[in-house]
């Protein structure tokens, strides 16, 4: 129904209040492929045209202007005001408005925004000859992957649909030896998400220094994923995740209860904005992926693995131990077992076609970049070219990958350091991201480095170094020529023998191999610790030390036995332990055997019984073996699924001796398609340490009908 005033003019009349607005909010949605999200409002992708309609008549072509603005203090200049009248074509540089229809009380309107407008709530008003504007609504402008005009236009339509669309995703960690992967509830187009994302871009630095710039530049995705890669952790501005890798979470959640990104923006609203507690790398990722692909950014995650944090900007990794074999904690530079960040696509028209495509950005507060914890874009193309000077941060991801480690014995008595031995080929190994379609990992190492040990690896890395001016005659932290060519007499390695179970006892082989054609006489000093996965050492678990002789060319097996009681106490939530044997060869060097190791959660068995339809109710049975001989209390399991459950389900459980436990969650079905199911459990007991543990289970679509 529409007002009963109006104004009248020679050739158009309008509402004198605001006018009645048909948005076509479903048309619309579905030709700007926004038809997920959860929005009464119309949410729109620039660079296409969008249909609306509201009262009028007569000739609205000679004297109707058309107002979209957005911001506080909405300019030409700054490009957040635009009036435009009714034109013949649509314009492919600026606003326009085309003519569809026009009835006795009605007119319908095509408007289009440029490729390069500013991403935001605009307000849109029409005005009639020398009336004042009146204004008809307001609609969201996003990013739009799908338009060849547009800064973030991706190609491949399924990569779009992934990248942008797809609210499940898969996560993997672990380490280089034992890969894992859990799923995450990305929710971007769930719920009021993209009102908190439109609150987070509010909030930043960036803008509450100068708003009106600030705005101005969000037609820029480079520009918005570097605010965004600050806003997303807490460290400099109130921002939505505070990190913690204490391994003590008191006064909020363990980092790696988190399934999905909505339960976190939610609470950083309902706070009052105030940090969410905790997060580590993995939850600032997943986050950070919510934030640009609502905003319409094609985004993923990137797991590297034994990844290295470069604290000095050397490109090499120094770690230190103590003759018994301790890890040192000794300067800043660290090696993380696995690292999350984000790649998303767009072009670099600052730096060239060439560094176009997949953007590093990484939330996660490392190290301060232009004063604050933001880090990226960095061109991945850049990464592997070794182009560390370019814009922005490309070092420090370039280290991250492809840094060179260095392994010293440090007496502390002395402050004497020697080196133990180098490595190239340490860093950066299987990077990972989950496979288009599918919750596959796809391995995208070769697209940050060339194959390690190749002479074209190591030309870019000296190439990176020449760069930053850090060739080693000019660089006092480099080994002496003679400690890097120096041969050891002995090889080793930790040979896994067993599963690597919590509750089991963990089985190892040390393999010791004579390389000289004499005997060798060997002292081993060797330990174990409880580690966080950045391998930061929290408790000892366990010692030993041992003389032996190894015959010319004599390979010998040592076992050892790590029994659950001596680990269970000491046991972090990570589940990560690092073994080390520092072997000390008479008459020769040192030589370092370390592995670093991911227990495995016990296996959730999920099973749907029945068939299931959308709109009716579904059980699902969730199951898992107790590997502990002993009853564990105080269990809650926690349920949380998009279109299949009303915010999170927490059920108490009593988990018996060595038996499998069950149990049901009932399900509705809100609408067809895979549909991801999240459980995770969570205990508190200060006898046995069986820990949290988390899994997901696919509803896929031959179970859905209608």
């Amino acid at each position: 129904m529409y007002p009963q005033a109006f104004f009248c003019s020679s050739n158009f009349f309008i509402a004198a209040t605001q006018p009645s607005t048909d948005w076509h909010l479903k048309e619309n949605a579905k030709e700007h492929h926004t038809s997920k999200f959860s929005s009464e409002e119309l949410i729109v992708r620039r660079g296409q045209a969008f249909t609306i309609t509201f009262n009028g008549t007569e000739r609205p072509e000679q004297n109707l202007i058309f107002i979209a603005e957005t911001g506080p203090k909405p300019s030409k200049t700054t490009k957040t005001l635009a009036t435009f009248d009714i034109s013949s074509t649509a314009s492919k540089e600026g606003w326009s408005a085309v003519l569809q229809s026009t009835s006795s009380n009605s007119v319908s309107i095509s408007i289009s925004s440029p490729h390069n407008a500013v991403i935001g709530r605009y307000r849109l008003s029409v005005q009639s000859g020398s009336s004042s504007p009146a204004v008809l609504g307001t609609f969201v402008l996003l990013f739009n992957p799908w338009s060849s005009g547009d800064d973030v236009f991706m190609p491949n339509k399924a990569e779009c649909e992934e990248y942008v669309l797809e609210e499940f995703g898969m996560i993997f960690a672990g380490n280089k030896n034992r890969i894992s992967g859990f799923g995450w509830n990305f929710g971007q187009v769930n719920g009021d998400t993209l009102n908190i994302c439109l609150s987070i871009l509010d909030r930043s630095l960036y803008y509450r220094q100068d708003p009106v710039t600030d705005v101005s530049h969000r037609h820029d995705p480079k520009y918005l994923g570097r605010v965004l890669s600050a806003m997303v952790n807490a460290n400099d501005d109130q921002g939505v995740v505070l990190g913690n890798w204490s391994g003590k979470y008191e006064g909020g959640k363990n980092p790696s209860s988190w399934t999905g990104s909505g339960e976190i923006l939610q609470s950083w609203k309902k706070s009052g904005f105030k940090p969410v507690k905790y997060g580590q790398c993995w939850v600032f990722a997943a986050v950070l992926t919510t934030v640009l692909r609502c905003l319409g950014i094609p985004t993923r995650t990137i797991t590297n693995f034994s990844s290295a944090h470069d604290a000095d900007g050397n490109l090499r990794v120094d770690e230190y131990y103590d003759a018994d074999g301790n890890h040192l904690e000794k300067g800043a530079d660290s090696v993380w077992n696995f690292h999350v960040w984000n790649e998303s696509w767009f072009t670099r028209n600052d730096l060239g076609p060439s560094y176009s495509g997949w953007q590093i950005l990484d939330a996660t507060p490392q190290e301060p970049s232009g004063g604050i914890y933001q880090c990226g874009p960095a061109s991945r193309y850049a990464i592997k070219e070794g182009e560390v000077d370019l814009d922005y941060d490309v070092t420090f991801v370039f280290a991250e990958v492809n840094a060179d480690s260095m392994y010293w014995n440090y007496d502390s008595a002395t402050g004497k350091k020697t080196l133990i031995f180098s490595k190239s080929t340490e860093i950066g190994t299987s990077i990972s991201t989950k496979a288009v379609g599918r919750d596959d990992r796809v391995d995208v190492t070769s697209d940050y480095k060339y194959e390690e040990g190749s002479a074209k690896e190591r030309d870019i890395f000296k190439k990176a170094r020449k760069k930053l001016g850090l060739e080693d005659k000019f660089d006092p932290t480099a080994p002496k020529l003679e400690e890097i060519e120096q041969k050891p007499d002995i090889s080793g390695k930790f040979k896994v023998a067993g599963s690597l179970e919590v509750g089991k006892d963990l089985n190892l082989l040390l393999v010791l191999e004579n390389l000289q054609s004499d005997a060798k006489t060997v002292n081993v000093n060797m330990t174990a610790w409880s580690t966080l996965y950045t391998r930061k050492r929290v408790n000892q678990i366990w010692k030993d030390s041992m003389s032996v002789t190894l015959a010319p060319k004599e390979e010998k097996q040592f076992p050892i036995k790590i029994k659950y009681p001596e680990y269970q106490q000491q046991l972090t939530t990570d589940k990560t332990i690092q073994v080390t044997a520092l072997c000390h060869v008479e008459d020769g060097i040192q030589v370092l055997v370390k592995r670093n190791i991911t227990l495995d959660d016990p296996a959730i068995d999920i099973q749907v019984l029945g068939e299931a339809k959308v709109n009716k109710e579904v059980v699902v049975e969730v199951a898992f073996t107790n590997p502990i001989d002993a009853e564990v209390k105080d269990c809650v399991l926690q349920v949380e699924g998009s279109d299949l459950l009303q915010g999170i389900l927490e059920l108490r459980i009593l988990i018996n001796r060595v038996k499998k436990p069950f149990d049901n969650v009932e399900i509705v079905i809100e609408k067809a398609g895979i549909k991801y199911l999240f459980f995770y459990y969570r205990s508190h007991f200060p006898i046995i340490c069986l820990g949290d543990f988390a899994s997901f289970s696919a509803l896929f679509p031959s179970e859905f009908h209608n």
